[in-house]
């Protein structure tokens, strides 16, 4: 088994990732809404926050998104690589992938809801 260490397992890592987010983005409608989301809202952050710590945290919450995403959209292939038959096993999978997207979503909504009610008050 050749195990890689050092700088090269970081450049392999990388490309790893690279290649993740590139399948993410060719066959992930909810993955490219949310990076455009996440694009759009970054600078948002940084205009409407009133300290690093706030900017820090309102990004953080639409980054989340994202890898909650990534990590729903990596359950769905490993579970349709398994069967696309319909198993309740492999349908709770899904559906717990999906709430872990909804509370990220939820979370975001919640944090910059709370900022945007600053600002109007």
């Amino acid at each position: 088994m050749n195990q890689r260490k050092g700088m090269a397992r970081i450049i392999a890592a990388t490309g790893y990732s690279y290649k993740g987010f590139k399948a993410a983005w060719k066959h992930e409608e909810a993955f490219r809404q949310e990076v455009i989301l996440l694009l759009v809202m970054a600078p948002l952050a940084f205009w409407i926050g009133d300290s690093f710590t706030e900017q820090v945290i309102l990004l953080a919450s639409v980054v989340l998104v994202v890898i909650v995403e990534l990590l729903n959209s990596a359950i769905e292939a490993i579970t349709d690589r398994v069967s696309t038959d319909y198993h309740k096993l492999s349908g709770r999978a899904k559906d717990m992938g999906s709430a872990a997207v909804f509370l990220a979503l939820f979370l975001m909504i919640l944090v910059w809801g709370i900022k945007l009610y600053q600002l109007l008050v």
